[in-house]
């Protein structure tokens, strides 16, 4: 039998075994997982978690990326993430209209009350047991460590904040810190693998003041009662 020979243009077919398409497709999925990977990676490393402290509710336009808040009543907190590499986002607040910008990854917290925030990292201490631990000497350290904080001496670099009314502050770059916010108290905090979670406590000032009031009353003498006259 004589072989034909192949025509310049002709078509020939190849007999394809089954293993190259699965093979084919495991690839592709792989391709696709790994742009999954990057575009996730990307996004986790520039996001910015902003803790919103309002009096009154805040109305947050995320995609917008403006805030407008009004001087209500009662103490309000929203949460909100940002992905972009930079972001600005404009306010409308009790004081004035500005603009903030946020540039590096980490949580925050902005303040759009009409009152300065004061906060600092605590260090944790179960509730029942700080409160056998406190002696006088540890209340004398508590309030003139909140006059130091109410004045504005204490910096940012010291994990202690002063947020003035329309400013933003970077806090920590762990986005799992704990924030307590004003006018909220911890009643309690795990610890994770045997390490005191990252916690961050806020007041205004006007509830700092009411707390060195209280700290002060503890730190007074008591007087024994006199035995009564016969």
């Amino acid at each position: 039998m004589v072989k034909q020979p192949i025509k310049e243009n002709s078509l020939v077919l190849i007999p394809l075994r089954r293993d190259y398409f699965l093979k084919k497709f495991i690839m592709k999925q792989l391709t696709y997982s790994l742009l999954a990977l990057i575009l996730l990676a990307s996004c986790s490393s520039s996001i910015k978690r902003v803790y919103v402290l309002s009096k009154g509710p805040a109305t947050v336009d995320e995609a917008a990326k403006t805030i407008s808040a009004k001087d209500g009543t009662g103490h309000e907190e929203k949460v909100v993430n940002y992905t972009d590499a930079t972001t600005t986002i404009q306010l409308d607040a009790p004081a004035g209209k500005t603009s903030v910008t946020l540039t590096d990854k980490g949580l925050y917290v902005l303040n759009v009350k009409n009152d300065t925030i004061i906060g600092a990292l605590q260090n944790y201490t179960a509730p029942k047991l700080q409160q056998n631990l406190l002696t006088q000497e540890d209340l004398k350290l508590k309030i003139d460590s909140l006059q130091q904080l109410v004045a504005g001496k204490i910096v940012s670099k010291e994990k202690n904040f002063f947020i003035l009314p329309n400013q933003v502050v970077k806090i920590t770059d762990n986005l799992e810190a704990i924030i307590v916010t004003p006018y909220h108290q911890m009643r309690s905090a795990e610890k994770v693998d045997g390490q005191a979670p990252e916690v961050y406590r806020f007041y205004s000032i006007r509830e700092i003041r009411e707390t060195i009031g209280k700290l002060e009353e503890l730190t007074k003498p008591t007087t024994a009662s006199e035995p009564a006259k016969k």
